[in-house]
């Protein structure tokens, strides 16, 4: 078995589709980026052409894209599967930062790259991917709204509050709010009229629906907000007839992870964002 590789997401769609629309929940960040891309064009999340490729050909075992500047996202790899793309990739798209996958795929993949180009690795952010089970809503003070145009500055804050919480650049954030906005993608928590968390929810796709982003500002974490908001998003996609709803937490935060699964969200697999810092930053 080999990789292929493409510039075309409808191409990749075409051939890795099926394979990823079969474990929709499991797959949802890869199909979220790759409906983006086909209906937004080229550039949500950056400048830079977007690769994809998929694993096989009449039976397709796994899939990868990734959209400069951020990590491969690789789907569902076997440890042989994820050292074959690094060592398609080398060749292809040697500015690689960095592999966001399960853990033993990500390690294969890192192992080999670090072979190839004498790069070291850095573990990043630990994430675990959620799906709702039975929704438990929270007794918590306000209620939910759609967010609206005037909404815009302060989500805008937030967004860029979210990237600066898990230690990413947030891409094009003006350009997210706005479209976030016009699809009534985006939910706001008030208590007496004034907003104190946010959440967003997209989809769907393949039947699912991915909650995020999720945030409250420091100075009102700690109410329940966040949960509640979470949990108002999750209600309107099971409304809209979402197979499942699904969402990533951040490991290193406890709090969000027993917020979520009182909720009822249950965890289904973990991933891991290795960083690969070329050799001249490598050495001391």
């Amino acid at each position: 078995m080999r990789w292929s590789t493409t510039e075309d997401v409808d191409e990749f769609l075409a051939a890795a589709g099926e394979f990823l629309r079969s474990r929709a929940a499991e797959h949802m960040i890869i199909l979220t980026v790759a409906e983006t891309l086909r209906t937004r064009g080229r550039d949500p999340y950056g400048a830079d052409t977007p690769r994809f490729g998929w694993w096989g050909t009449a039976d397709v075992g796994a899939a990868f894209l990734r959209t400069p500047p951020h990590p491969v996202l690789l789907e569902r790899a076997s440890v042989a599967a994820a050292a074959a793309l690094a060592q398609t990739l080398v060749r292809l798209d040697p500015a690689v930062p960095a592999v966001n996958a399960t853990p033993e795929a990500a390690e294969a993949f890192a192992r080999d790259w670090c072979r190839r180009t004498g790069a070291a690795v850095e573990v990043g952010r630990r994430t675990r991917l959620y799906r709702l089970g039975d929704l438990d809503t929270p007794s918590v003070p306000g209620a939910a709204r759609p967010a609206a145009p005037a909404d815009r500055d302060l989500l805008i804050d937030w967004y860029e509050g979210f990237g600066r919480d898990i230690g990413e650049d947030m891409v094009h954030v003006r350009d997210w709010v706005d479209a976030g906005i016009a699809a009534g993608e985006l939910t706001l928590w008030e208590v007496d009229g004034l907003p104190v968390s946010m959440a967003a929810v997209t989809g769907p796709v393949a039947g699912v629906f991915k909650v995020a982003p999720v945030y409250t500002p420091p100075q009102r974490r700690r109410h329940g907000y966040g949960g509640a908001v979470t949990a108002a998003v999750s209600r309107a996609a099971l409304d809209a007839g979402a197979t499942d709803v699904v969402l990533y937490t951040d490991l290193a935060n406890p709090t969000s992870n027993s917020v979520y699964q009182r909720l009822g969200y249950r965890p289904v697999h973990d991933r891991v964002v290795l960083s690969l810092v070329p050799a001249r930053r490598a050495i001391p």
